[in-house]
């Protein structure tokens, strides 16, 4: 019995391994045939030159540096450097905010809010913002400003520079 069960399970394998994937077989054998690759040739390699480095006697383009002043010495105004600084001056003019005028013994005053919300009286002649700024002209709608500005050569130009009056319930738009 032993004997007849191995010969037909022998029987049933041999018919299982048949040419089940014989076409996929040759389709592998026949599709290498007739194709020759062609490797295009390399390209010619040029010879190294070397290229003498003789800038060592320029500055160095990444090191900061001021430019030289221009022909004429450096000549015309520039800020008063000794002069003792007003609170406002320690704030850039875009972060302060001009929020009201008011007008006592004949001088109108301008009420500026600053940055640390601390509100300050400022008339013509006082000094506000970083860059030196002098106060021109106040109205009841803006501050006009004069601001020394130095450039990169070492040259001082003034800009003329204006702080509107914000409505702080439309939260409106300050220019400079």
């Amino acid at each position: 019995m032993r004997w007849l069960i191995i010969a037909v399970m022998t029987l049933g394998m041999t018919g299982c391994g048949g040419g089940q994937h014989d076409d996929l077989d040759q389709f592998v054998r026949d599709a290498g045939q007739g194709m020759r690759g062609k490797v295009e040739p390399l390209p010619e390699v040029k010879p190294y030159e070397p290229f003498p480095y003789e800038a060592f006697n320029l500055p160095d383009p990444f090191a900061p540096r001021k430019l030289k002043p221009a022909a004429s010495g450096g000549g015309g105004f520039q800020p008063d450097l000794n002069r003792r600084k007003e609170p406002l001056e320690s704030f850039e003019l875009e972060k302060l905010k001009m929020v009201g005028t008011l007008e006592q013994n004949h001088v109108i005053y301008a009420l500026i809010k600053a940055p640390d919300n601390s509100l300050s009286r400022v008339k013509v002649g006082n000094h506000m913002g970083v860059n030196f700024g002098v106060i021109t002209s106040i109205s009841e709608q803006e501050i006009k400003l004069t601001e020394i500005i130095e450039d990169s050569a070492g040259e001082w130009s003034e800009k003329p520079s204006s702080l509107t009056l914000i409505d702080e319930s439309n939260a409106g738009q300050q220019k400079k």
